[in-house]
């Protein structure tokens, strides 16, 4: 199945000669907010917008034609497209990948997963349309890959670490890191695949997900053999996507469990709906259900717990420790 999106970052000499190509070829213009230029190119069936952050985007079904005999020689002076196994010659080479979900997440757990892949299984994750799930649109559909892969890979060739809020409450409130929560997941999602599969020599993530070093100190006998590698954008290897979908699967699965548990939505991210939600079940059960159903050192555990009525010393001690504000206003601690 070939890719009917693409994003690249051009230079200000790319956004020169994209301009001028978009504008003096034959394609309709169109109206797309925040873009210097936005074209529909009709004869190669896609849709090609430049952003005024210098952001090009090219999707539709012609999208991998257009940037292999259009985009890369006249824009990008590259030939990688169609290349990619001859310039990354590791990219299908067995290895595992890991990710994670939920960690920026009021409600639900957070959830780390391995995924195996050789030569084989990468040829056919991507005849599936596995990707990056934070490219997945829709509840829906990862829920239908996670369903595909898991059936693919089997019961041996993945893992999926899932640290519900009660155990990740006790955690933090020990580890009071974020990061440490995360290198001790991935490290273990790496030592439970090493069972299955003992001879898988590289181990992939992504570079922001927790450090290297941090991970390397969480592994095991098992793990501290395997070449541990992280990638800025680690989400392009196909290991490393089919992981974070998995892992994704399974923290969505876990938020319609709580629903049902329940009696109401529990709904992602850190939003006013998410306080709302929260606020609601607060006044129902009372400040200690947030143990339960939270990451409970996220800042809004605070707002919620106010205006319900409590603080903070309602909660067990496992509840009473808070996140350091980030500079992007993020309510999880990054240490």
């Amino acid at each position: 199945m070939e890719k009917t999106s693409f994003t690249f970052k051009l230079t200000e000499g790319q956004q020169a000669a994209a301009v001028a190509l978009l504008k003096a070829g034959n394609y309709r213009p169109c109206k797309v907010p925040y873009t210097v230029v936005a074209v529909e190119a009709v004869s190669w069936k896609c849709n090609v917008n430049l952003y005024t952050s210098g952001k090009l985007l090219v999707q539709g079904r012609g999208a991998y034609e257009f940037v292999l005999n259009i985009l890369e020689p006249m824009v990008l002076g590259t030939a990688s497209l169609g290349y990619e196994e001859v310039l990354n010659p590791e990219a299908n080479a067995p290895h595992l990948g890991t990710d994670e979900s939920g960690k920026g997440d009021f409600f639900g757990p957070m959830v780390i997963a391995a995924a195996y892949v050789n030569e084989t299984l990468a040829a056919q994750m991507k005849k599936l349309g596995v990707k990056d799930s934070k490219l997945i649109t829709s509840d829906a559909q990862a829920f239908k890959l996670g369903s595909e892969i898991r059936k693919l890979l089997g019961e041996n060739r993945y893992v999926v670490v899932r640290i519900g809020n009660p155990t990740y409450n006790r955690l933090y409130a020990t580890l009071k890191s974020v990061n440490r929560l995360l290198s001790w997941g991935h490290a273990r999602c790496i030592e439970n695949l090493l069972t299955l599969i003992p001879d898988c020599p590289r181990a992939v993530s992504d570079q922001f997900a927790s450090s290297k070093e941090a991970i390397e100190r969480a592994l095991m006998k098992k793990g501290r053999s395997i070449e541990l590698v992280q990638m800025h954008k680690a989400e392009s290897d196909i290991a490393v996507a089919a992981a974070s979908i998995l892992a994704r699967e399974s923290f969505l699965r876990s938020l319609q469990q709580m629903a049902a548990l329940h009696g109401q939505e529990f709904p992602k991210g850190a939003s006013p709906q998410v306080q709302a939600a929260a606020v609601e079940l607060v006044k129902k059960k009372g400040p200690r259900i947030l143990i339960e159903v939270a990451k409970c050192h996220f800042r809004t555990a605070d707002a919620v717990l106010a205006a319900a009525g409590h603080s903070r010393g309602d909660l067990p001690e496992e509840g009473q420790v808070v996140s350091q504000a980030t500079t992007d206003g993020r309510t999880f601690r990054r240490s």
